[in-house]
């Protein structure tokens, strides 16, 4: 049998007459271009796909028609580019990633969860059709990598506004102190229906305080909880804390913002009528209001009182908790003085059954008509 080469560059063989052809349907550059073709149809798939899972939660989730309409906006410039040429190269059955995965992508934990694995999705998607595109129209390149800007805005918009939401509805605030079955308490009062919970250790070096912040951060979103660290914004940007407390001897609430961006909660501690309207000019996402009783958690800082409740519940238009020396036996007392909202640490770490309690102070909460 008598071989004859073609060309260079075979892509398939046929017998013709005893005669084995090697053939090339297309030229090298036309195999490149379909190559490309094919990765650019891949990614627009993707990206579009993913932002379709955000739009989802966004329209039967949050209910936001601004959220709605621009990821479907973005989905709308995406299918621009998906024209019938690119479409035309996909070679499903001859894709070798078809059939990869990772365990990751078998299970979500949170709805946070999915949002973060889609917009991720998104992003690496819009970022291979950045820099592929240039090979295929040159404004290509230039459109994907605005549109990549315009996801991370709106990734940022979103989580921002989902962490404001359960600010929002959180009635119950677990400010945690040391202990040794730190993880443990705070997994029960998550198991009661905690919703929000802030780091709060000053004497651990900062290898057991990082450590600890993973951890406790890793199972309130498990739970769909809110975590904000104590004080150091360097802990909460290492451990992707949703936002950060501060006292009135911390840094300005602007710096805060800057550092952390507008996507993060930033609390700050008050004491007096003063203090609070300082904390409403700063920009503050939530306020504490207290000490309402003697604690040894402020040791030496007299009470503020209920006087102070009441006039928080008067003056405030953001989100604030009563705190200090709050539990189960005076939880009405701080609810009839015009509270809403409250902050508690011995009652909870210090709880022979935190779940338990939980669910009782939550039952007090819960009965007070939702502010309009």
């Amino acid at each position: 049998m008598t071989i004859t080469r073609i060309v260079d560059f075979p892509s398939f063989d046929e017998s013709r007459n005893g005669v084995v052809v090697m053939v090339e349907p297309h030229s090298q550059s036309e195999q490149m271009q379909q190559v490309v073709y094919r990765i650019l149809d891949a990614n627009l798939d993707r990206a579009r796909e993913g932002l379709r899972i955000v739009e989802e939660w966004c329209r039967f989730g949050l209910n936001n028609a601004q959220f709605t309409g621009e990821c479907k906006r973005l989905r709308q410039d995406i299918a621009h580019w998906h024209t019938a040429e690119l479409r035309a190269a996909r070679d499903t059955p001859g894709d070798a990633g078809t059939d990869l995965t990772h365990p990751h992508e078998e299970k979500r934990t949170s709805i946070k969860s999915v949002l973060q694995a889609n917009f991720c999705r998104v992003q690496e998607a819009m970022r291979v059709l950045e820099e592929y595109g240039k090979l295929h129209d040159p404004n290509m390149g230039k459109a994907f990598k605005q549109m990549r800007y315009q996801v991370y805005t709106l990734e940022s918009n979103l989580l921002g506004y989902q962490r404001h939401q359960l600010l929002w509805r959180s009635r119950l605030y677990l400010v945690t102190s040391p202990a040794e079955n730190l993880l443990s308490t705070v997994e029960a009062a998550l198991k009661g229906g905690l919703t929000l919970v802030q780091y709060r250790d000053k004497t651990a070096d900062d290898g057991v305080r990082l450590e600890q912040a993973r951890k406790l951060r890793q199972l309130c979103h498990l739970y769909g909880a809110l975590f904000i660290i104590n004080d150091r914004i360097d802990l909460a940007l290492a451990v992707d804390a949703d936002g950060v407390h501060l006292g009135q001897q911390d840094m300005p609430i602007e710096i805060a913002r800057q550092l952390l961006g507008s996507h993060r909660i930033v609390g700050r501690s008050t004491t007096n009528a003063e203090e609070m309207q300082a904390a409403l000019a700063e920009g503050a996402d939530y306020v504490g209001v207290g000490p309402v009783y003697e604690t040894p958690t402020k040791e030496g800082k007299p009470a503020a009182g209920l006087q102070y409740v009441s006039y928080a519940a008067k003056n405030c238009s953001i989100p604030w908790f009563a705190i200090g020396g709050i539990d189960a036996n005076n939880i009405n007392d701080v609810i009839d003085a015009g509270a809403q909202r409250v902050a508690v640490v011995r009652s909870l770490m210090q709880a022979e059954q935190p779940t338990l309690v939980t669910q009782y102070l939550l039952s007090q909460l819960n009965r007070i008509k939702p502010e309009s």
